[in-house]
C-alpha cells in the first residue's frame, strides 16, 4: 500500500452515517472513509451475521469488541477476538465471515 496526498486528519467515527448491508443473515452497517485508493471502516455486524459472498479482496481488519469467524474457501477458520488482527491480499485467498454474538472491526482495504 503506497499512501500518498493524505493530509494529516482526525476522524470521529460516530459522526459518520452508517451505511447497511445486508449478510445472507444479520446486517453490516459500515461508517466509511476513503483516502484516494484506500478506504478505511468502521463495521458493527449484527448477532447472527453470516456474509452472502466469498471475498477476494485484501483486507487488513482489526477486532475492537465481540467475536468474528472467518472462514477461507480451502475450510481453514479463524476467530478474531478483541485485540486480534488479521491481513490477506487482493485475490489471494477467498474468505467469509460470520458472528454468533456480533462485532466490531476497523477494516483497511
Amino acid at each position: 500500500m503506497h499512501m500518498t496526498d493524505i493530509p494529516f486528519g482526525i476522524t470521529n467515527w460516530a459522526d459518520l452515517e452508517p451505511t447497511e448491508h445486508k449478510g445472507e443473515t444479520g446486517t453490516a452497517f459500515w461508517r466509511t472513509r476513503h483516502f484516494g485508493a484506500i478506504r478505511v471502516r468502521m463495521v458493527d455486524y449484527s448477532t447472527g451475521y453470516l456474509a452472502d459472498h466469498w471475498c477476494s479482496k485484501g483486507h487488513i481488519l482489526f477486532c475492537l469488541e465481540g467475536e468474528l469467524h472467518t472462514e477461507l474457501a480451502d475450510g481453514r477458520k479463524f476467530i478474531l477476538t478483541p485485540g486480534v488482527s488479521y491481513q490477506v491480499a487482493d485475490n489471494a485467498e477467498p474468505h467469509r465471515s460470520y458472528t454468533d454474538t456480533g462485532a466490531r472491526l476497523f477494516v483497511v482495504d
